[in-house]
């Protein structure tokens, strides 16, 4: 397809970036370290680090795992922590000692975990105490041999530091009882690096920085194998679109999103190229307190998800912040909607700028122009970045003009660009399935009007997005089918007000006095929070085809969704 698209581009905006300008990920952050060495550079739970010290701390942790055996580059080392100092220290000693990072979530159950481990065949992790004792569970069953454990306080300076770790483990009791032989410390690891020689790694651009997880139809998930190039591409096409009224060394970035999610890895990263200074927020769900933190800052930037824009915009005390310094403000993970972008301008006097993205696209693909409102689109493409829409078999399909029957011009959005991932992790199928004559295939149903604008319709796959979060049908499904009184179940996503998107299971009763308490009691324990049921209906029977598959779809065209 032309790129009909660049003459719509904002002035200044180049139709494509240089994707090559930097070897490597730790090639950009020598850079980084030498050129604002004495600016701040990541604050959490009062302390601030400059870049001096990041560059330090991360030094350090990459010397000490150089000094264990069998940690060879290459090797992946997984972290399971939220947004804390300890979290940039760890990701960036990892990629300096030319090893792989693999980010885990946190609120992962002992099940998911092991699973992520087990394919990615990670050798080392780096876990917050609070979830050792899941790590525990499933350690054996992997071939894990370094555990590097780290207490939330730990990066802060004492008496805070003691302080901090004694709350969280004595008062709140938020540390349940672990033991995992032979684990060590990350500040004994830290001083161990700090003696230890460090050999300075500089990876090829093809080889792997991330295996990031995300899912598919099948509900298992997939590494998503992210070069150094994939990275650093999307660092200089989010880069350029969105900083151009940037300040070098004056930025301030509320950092609400977790590291460890796509999304608030790359900003973050691509934020640091500004030497900005990035506010990690530990837990922003929160509001109140995260409304407390912002007040202490003249920020001039923040990314975040509808969802947390919304619970923000009916929050006390937001309103009154000061929002004067305020430049940017993305939103991506899931759609913006327009109540929220509208309520969202009217408080604040800005507009907010809705991407789009998956992870297997590092995750910047498309985006609004700065300082236009919502349209119902997700923008232009980035710089570098060439979309199609193609048919069932693949086949282009014209942009809509605004003539005929709009159905005729709406298929799968397929992107092609340096920032496309390599493939998936040990899964030449699913690769094979994703990825056609160089395109990657989304799986998300759309159109291009004829200035260049996407706009997303539906999916193709059934994943459910929950504030910005991927939901895979067949994973719940497993977990409610495996309850004695299930006799067959279907999940969808439906719409909801605070997520966008909820989970819905609906069952067919082998028990007939199973109810709905007894199917979230039974998924508690076995999936994260935000995959358990939010609504559970019960039925006599559920749609299925000739062969006997559950009709999904139709589901959903009961629920009018």
């Amino acid at each position: 397809m032309d790129r009909i698209w660049l003459a719509n581009y904002p002035a200044g905006i180049p139709a494509d970036i240089d994707a090559d300008q930097f070897d490597s990920i730790p090639a950009l952050l020598d850079q980084i370290f030498g050129k604002f060495a004495d600016r701040p550079a990541y604050h959490n739970l009062g302390r601030t680090i400059s870049y001096a010290e990041l560059d330090q701390l991360s030094r350090d942790f990459a010397a000490f795992l150089q000094s264990l055996p069998g940690m060879d580059r290459g090797e992946r080392v997984a972290i399971m922590a939220p947004n804390l100092l300890q979290y940039p220290v760890v990701l960036f000693g990892i990629l300096r000692a030319g090893m792989t990072v693999v980010n885990v979530n946190p609120l992962y159950t002992p099940r998911e975990l092991e699973h992520q481990l087990r394919d990615s065949g990670a050798r080392a992790i780096v876990i917050v105490e609070n979830f050792a004792h899941g790590l525990q569970q499933v350690l054996g069953d992997t071939v894990v041999k370094h555990v590097i454990t780290t207490q939330i306080g730990d990066l802060l300076p004492t008496p805070k530091r003691w302080l901090v770790n004694f709350v969280i483990k004595r008062v709140k009791n938020m540390v349940p009882d672990w033991h995992i032989e032979g684990a060590i410390s990350l500040r004994t690891a830290l001083a161990i690096g700090r003696a230890a020689n460090f050999d300075a790694v500089a990876p090829d651009r093809e080889e792997i920085a991330f295996l990031q997880y995300t899912g598919g139809t099948t509900g298992v998930a997939k590494g998503a194998m992210l070069t150094h190039r994939n990275i650093l591409a999307n660092l200089e096409q989010t880069g350029v679109w969105i900083s151009v009224s940037f300040k070098a060394g004056a930025e301030i970035v509320i950092a609400p999103l977790p590291m460890y999610h796509i999304f608030c890895l790359t900003s973050t990263l691509s934020f640091m190229k500004w030497g900005s200074l990035s506010v990690l927020i530990t837990n922003p769900r929160d509001l109140p307190a995260l409304v407390k933190e912002m007040a202490k800052w003249k920020f001039t930037t923040m990314t975040g998800v509808n969802t947390l824009f919304n619970g923000l915009l009916h929050t006390p005390g937001f309103a009154q912040l000061d929002f004067s310094a305020l430049k940017v403000v993305v939103g991506g993970g899931a759609a913006v909607q327009k109540p929220v972008a509208e309520l969202w301008q009217k408080i604040t006097g800005h507009y907010l700028t809705e991407a789009y993205g998956l992870t297997e696209t590092s995750p910047g693909a498309c985006a609004m122009p700065l300082g236009a409102p919502w349209d119902g689109t997700v923008g232009l493409p980035l710089p570098s970045t060439d979309i199609s829409i193609r048919d069932d078999n693949f086949r282009e399909l014209p942009v809509w003009t605004g003539a005929g029957k709009i159905e005729a011009h709406t298929g799968e959005l397929c992107i092609r660009g340096p920032q496309v991932m390599k493939g998936y992790w040990n899964n030449p199928e699913e690769t094979a399935e994703a990825m056609r004559d160089g395109w990657l295939k989304t799986g998300d149903i759309c159109h291009i009007d004829a200035l260049g604008r996407v706009t997303i319709t539906d999916r193709k796959k059934d994943m459910i997005l929950v504030s910005g979060f991927n939901v895979y049908p067949t994973e719940v499904e497993s977990v409610v089918a495996a309850h004695p009184g299930v006799l067959e179940c279907a999940v969808i996503g439906v719409p909801d007000e605070r997520s966008g998107e909820a989970v819905k299971v609906l069952i067919v009763r082998k028990d007939p006095e199973l109810d709905r308490d007894d199917i979230i009691e039974h998924c508690r324990g076995q999936l994260t929070a935000y995959k358990l049921p939010r609504y559970v209906e019960f039925r006599e029977t559920l749609p299925k085809s000739p062969i006997g598959k559950i009709l999904r779809r139709e589901l959903r065209d009961q629920e009018g969704h």
